[in-house]
């Protein structure tokens, strides 16, 4: 037994009653801050419900077809949405999609930014990295604990979840392919009388944007593996076949609703990526910077 040299039981009471008060006395400012979030995701899911099944089909084997111009991956997107279909997993799907979305829209608007003043001081960076590095690691269901105090069980923690987990990813590459453009770019815009932000908007981003579009890959695929462990706060969809058939224990169910886990994965991943090598060759990177 390890021996006890601080009793640490006021600092978990301290904690505890810390964020009771936090609750009691913000917990409807936290509300009102999260609703907006909440109002995209609803509208995402109204509006993918809304859209025929054949139509959502079509338009994402086009936009896989207008990013590798070849046919093999479209006939991967429509053989396995229609699977999912097959399988009576549509409107899970589309729920799972719907939380995806609006987690890595609302991480692609505030983790770009956050990214670009980090490659732009070296202060926020030292400040921000240990930030990224908790969130990394630290075990998604214990800041499910705060978020469901505070929301309760629902939509909104399963969807802040989803971004805290998510996000980290974007800041680093933001940060880093910013920090990555040549020094002598920057110095011959300069030399042509470029101001900072000219040069920001005008040079850095432009060079940086594969590797910030491979961060908002890496957001896709991690908002995706939060799904299971969202829906136990509420947010349904597919991770919520997963916890049924754990529940019931029917191998079927959470098989099936696990290949379309996989299926959404392997969707968005290659879509994202070929994008990402189209525009590297679009700028002449390709071959590494």
């Amino acid at each position: 037994m390890f021996p006890e040299f601080v009793n640490t039981r006021p600092l978990r009471v301290w904690m505890d009653e810390g964020l009771n008060w936090v609750v009691r006395n913000w917990g409807d400012g936290f509300e009102a801050a999260a609703y907006p979030s909440l109002v995209m995701l609803n509208k995402i899911e109204d509006l993918l419900l809304a859209v025929p099944w054949w139509l959502i089909i079509l338009a994402l084997a086009a936009l896989a077809y207008g990013a590798t111009r070849r046919f093999t991956l479209p006939a991967v997107v429509i053989i396995g949405l229609v699977f999912m279909g097959m399988m009576e997993l549509w409107e899970d799907s589309v729920k799972t999609m719907a939380l995806m979305i609006s987690a890595t829209v609302t991480a692609i608007i505030f983790s770009i930014p956050l990214g670009i003043v980090m490659a732009r001081s070296t202060l926020v960076r030292k400040i921000v990295t240990p930030i990224l590095d908790l969130m990394q690691t630290l075990p998604s269901f214990v800041y499910l604990i705060p978020t469901v105090m505070i929301f309760g069980p629902g939509k909104i923690p399963a969807l802040l979840a989803t971004i805290i987990y998510a996000a980290p990813p974007l800041v680093r590459l933001t940060d880093l392919g910013i920090r990555q453009v040549a020094e002598n770019v920057l110095e011959a815009a300069q030399a042509f009388g470029a101001s900072p932000s000219q040069r920001l908007f005008g040079v850095q981003i432009p060079l940086a944007l594969p590797t910030i579009l491979a961060g908002v890959n890496q957001t896709t695929m991690m908002a995706l593996a939060m799904v299971v462990i969202a829906s136990m706060i509420g947010a349904g969809g597919l991770g919520y076949q997963v916890l049924q058939g754990i529940g019931r224990l029917e191998v079927s169910r959470g098989v099936f609703a696990g290949l379309g886990i996989v299926v959404l994965a392997i969707i968005f991943d290659r879509i994202t990526q070929a994008y990402g090598k189209q525009l590297q060759e679009q700028i002449g990177l390709a071959g590494g910077r």
